[in-house]
């Protein structure tokens, strides 16, 4: 029996209703009704829905008429549905509001009306509550409140919500200070939850910093703080700048239109912006892009200056209106002291004088001014300040620097404390884009991939935050920080490196003009301009050569060490490229990254003359030492002698001495047509390292069948290693992220993935493994929606005197190293050393190779055909795996 026969005719009604209701605003938002319209028409249907279906519960349960129900309840619909800006499909926020004599009857009418509107196909949020309880409840719980605190009247008695409406705002008001935190700290842990960088890459469109909940926040507070929640209200109040009124009306236009656009394709609520989300709607609402950026990026870019504007209204409205310590205010007099007759230094922040407020706050280098006392004395300028600067800086427009703001500005550049912070507020303000070519262009601008976690300003001035914290590094890179004579060259490099981005022209090469531009601004010195030109323009070399070629050339090095020059600028250069890593997101600078750049530091410097304290020289002697003394140990001493001299620099680096012996004595004993697998957590980078050792004659193309294994069992590839040792014998390394655990796996996980890896390597038949039927990775799923760029292969015959090095750039694929290495195996090329590089979304992998006289490749056209035939194969496996 059909089940819709089985529903009460108002049911019905209230179904074709919705349906009708919905595909009309449909049609209405996709002919370009603005978000505000729609949100506020839909609001009507439900109203219209939530009416007809209570109206029909009275009569069904007798309580219509005028002595029924009606006059002893009030629906009060609250949060989303109370300020009127529902989606097309959120839900329906309802209290039902009783007398303390008609609980029995209204709880009744609440089960009834929960039953139909889920029917009707709508989620009916509701409580049943007195006026007493309800303002009990929230006033002791933030979330409640804010819910609560968006409420109208929908129908019933009038006076029994009067009484509830009046009695909350009265109170509220006289709890301002317990809510204002309250309601700060339940904000907080959502932001946690679901994004607290307003710059996030897949930002929650509602939940994430800077998004609809920002201004909401505004309303809240503003209702705790006032008794208004409307935002021209507390415009009028004088509690919001009629500026920031404009910001958060526009920024809330443009999230309601895009939620509307999301839900109604989805069929369902939806307020996560995902990639795919972002391709789509840049596509919907007709970004072209332009070359150097895509469509998508524009799209993001236009979000981000609304989510960047509700940000910093919400943060300036938090604290126009924060509660003030009583203690403090009357302590804080007798603990400050004069700057001069405008500037006052208190135990906590720097305050100005209302004549500096009325006559100084536009001028640019009384504020750089004010900023460089700030860094100097490591105080945070006061909110007063900051609110009339911000609103005297929205008026102006071309910034004159002058002599004083360049000395001002130079001075604040050269002192870490607070600079991240005081950088971070100059941008905000619109100062920072007058003075540093290239700030505009790149404010809000996003980088379509997953590796970088911030838009480009953002990411830019993140870069500064973290070189600056290097002051408290007990390492190289600490010290090679805290010994520079001067830092503020390499704070600008930092701060210019990457505004070159959203060209079709090289990001380095539009950053290097910037960098001397910006000099010439700052008229800085011939020599530190160059120095900031070359730092800008150079600022990919180091990480190019630590992680994708091999640093134990010595004639690479030197090469290196002779480009750079200059003691002075090397350590600019290690500090930045660390910073630069540092500042893309939580984690992506480790450990073992400071350790394999601080080493190629360490090689460059010694070749500028200057030998750096520290233990690599010292731990590697010792390493040779105790390999002569297990050498001694074991069976066979000549062999492992051998075996000891011939090892790869790199991995007798990296190689613990007792590590390496065990290795190699697992090889000596192996037999001729066997191979060995181990498998290793390493907890500091929380990946699983596994090492193959086996004879190379009796494997051909042992590693893209290691590579192959390794990928059809459920592991990402993240780097790799090849070691050739003395008498043909191969020792490989892969590092990868178990998709089936995290953290350390278990004991029975590692033995079973290195007796497969061994099976699958020794396999004669070398038969492709099946990836997709396998596993697809949260990876592969991301790639389903992103634009793929083209496939390239560069080919590098000039770094290297005995190979060529195979560069492939490509985007990232369950499986791809297989099908790379394979195709490099089918062309007869001898692979020696491999760099692989992966970041979520692309990859670079790197191989050195030799042609089988174990010579480099120098025939033109050998080398086009190595081109060709690699990009076939990457094409060729993204075919067969989509």
């Amino acid at each position: 029996m059909n089940s819709a026969l089985r529903l009460r005719p108002s049911v019905l009604k209230a179904k074709e209703t919705l349906a009708a209701g919905r595909e009309k605003l449909r049609l209405q938002h996709d002919q370009g009704s603005p978000g505000v319209q729609v949100c506020t028409r839909l609001t009507d249907l439900f109203d219209q829905i939530v009416l007809d279906i209570f109206e029909a519960a009275l009569v069904d349960l007798g309580e219509d008429g005028p002595d029924g129900l009606a006059s002893k309840i009030t629906l009060v619909p609250h949060g989303g549905y109370g300020r009127r800006d529902v989606a097309p499909y959120s839900d329906v926020d309802l209290m039902i509001l009783h007398h303390p004599s008609a609980y029995a009857r209204a709880a009744e009418l609440a089960k009834r009306m929960v039953q139909d509107m889920s029917d009707v196909g709508l989620v009916l949020g509701h409580s049943l509550r007195t006026p007493r309880q309800a303002i009990s409840l929230g006033l002791s719980d933030a979330t409640i409140f804010t819910s609560l605190a968006e409420n109208r009247y929908l129908t019933g008695s009038v006076s029994l919500f009067r009484t509830f409406a009046d009695q909350l705002r009265n109170r509220a008001v006289r709890r301002f200070r317990w809510l204002f935190f309250a309601i700060l700290q339940a904000r907080h842990s959502e932001r946690v939850q679901y994004g607290d960088a307003v710059y996030l890459l897949e930002p929650n469109l509602k939940r994430s910093r800077g998004g609809l909940r920002g201004i909401q926040l505004v309303r809240w507070l503003g209702f705790a703080k006032c008794g208004e929640v409307e935002i021209d209200s507390l415009s009028l109040l004088g509690v919001l700048s009629d500026r920031d009124r404009q910001i958060l009306r526009n920024a809330r236009n443009f999230f309601l239109q895009i939620r509307n656009e999301m839900h109604f394709h989805a069929g369902k609520s939806n307020d996560q912006l995902d990639r795919g989300e972002q391709l789509r709607l840049a596509d919907r609402y007709g970004y072209s892009g332009t070359k150097g950026m895509l469509p998508v990026e524009q799209f993001m870019q236009q979000y981000f200056v609304h989510s960047s504007g509700v940000r910093s209204v919400v943060s300036n409205f938090i604290e126009t209106i924060r509660p003030r310590s009583i203690l403090y205010r009357t302590l804080a007099p007798l603990m400050t002291h004069r700057v001069d007759r405008d500037i006052y230094v208190g135990p906590r922040v720097i305050s100005t004088s209302k004549r500096w407020k009325a006559e100084k706050s536009g001028h640019v280098s009384e504020i750089l001014r004010l900023m460089d006392l700030a860094n100097l004395y490591d105080r945070w300028i006061d909110h007063p300040t900051w609110e009339s600067i911000r609103l005297r800086m929205q008026t102006i427009g071309e910034i004159e620097l002058d002599d004083e703001g360049r000395k001002r500005f130079l001075s604040i550049m050269s002192h870490p404390p607070r600079l991240g912070e005081v950088l971070s507020r100059l941008n905000e303000l619109g100062v920072l884009e007058k003075i540093i070519t290239g700030m505009p262009h790149a404010k809000a601008l996003l980088q379509f991939n997953q590796y970088h976690k911030y838009t480009v300003d953002v990411h830019c001035i993140e870069t500064v935050r973290c070189a600056t914290k290097y002051q408290d590094r007990e390492d190289t890179l600490g010290e090679a920080y805290r010994s520079l004579r001067s830092k503020r060259i390499l704070h600008l490099a930092l701060l210019i490196h990457d505004l070159g981005k959203g060209f079709e022209e090289d990001h380095s090469d539009v950053g290097a003009r910037y960098a001397l531009e910006t000099a010439a601004k700052l008229q800085l010195t011939p020599r530190d301009a160059e120095s900031l030109r070359f730092l800008v323009q150079q600022h990919l070399v180091m990480s190019h050569l630590a992680f994708r070629r091999d640093t134990t050339d010595k004639d690479l090095v030197v090469r290196f060490a002779v480009d750079v020059g200059s003691p002075e600028l090397l350590k600019m250069l290690f500090v930045l490229t660390c910073a630069d890593f540092d500042g893309v997101g939580p984690g992506v600078l480790n450990d073992w990254k400071v350790r394999v750049l601080g080493e190629l530091y360490r090689a460059s410097m010694r070749h500028l003359g200057v030998e750096l304290e520290g233990e690599s020289s010292k731990r590697l002697q010792n390493k040779r030492e105790r390999l002569e003394q297990l050498a001694q140990t074991q069976e066979d001493p000549a062999w492992f002698k051998r075996q000891f001299n011939a090892l790869p620099p790199s991995y007798l680096n990296e190689t613990p001495a007792d590590r390496i012996a065990d290795e190699l004595a697992q090889l000596h004993k192996l037999p001729v047509e066997g191979a060995f697998v181990s498998t290793t957590y390493l907890a500091d980078r929380d990946i699983i390292e596994i090492t193959v050792g086996t004879h190379e004659q009796v494997v051909p193309g042992v590693f893209h069948r290691i590579a192959g294994a390794v990928s059809s069992l459920r592991m990402s590839i993240l780097a790799a290693e090849i070691n050739t040792l003395a008498d043909g014998l191969v020792l490989d390394r892969f590092y990868v992220i178990d998709q089936e655990s995290s953290g350390e796996p278990a004991v029975e996980r590692m033995d079973d993935l290195a007796a497969k890896i061994k099976k699958m390597v020794l396999d004669k038949n070398d038969a492709p493994p099946n990836f997709r039927s396998r596993w697809t990775s949260k990876a592969s799923r991301t790639a389903a929606h992103v634009q793929v760029l083209p496939t390239e292969v560069k080919i590098d015959n000039g770094t290297s005197e005995q190979f060529s090095i195979v560069e492939v750039f490509a985007h990232n694929r369950v499986g791809l190293l297989y099908a790379i290495s394979r195709a490099i195996f089918q062309l007869g090329l001898s692979v020696s050393i491999a760099k692989i590089a992966t970041h979520l979304d692309q990859v670079v992998d790197v191989f050195y190779v030799s042609d089988e006289a174990g010579q480099k490749i120098e025939d033109e056209q050998r080398l086009q055909e190595i081109s060709s035939r690699l990009i076939e194969a990457v094409d060729e496996f993204r075919a067969q795996n989509d």
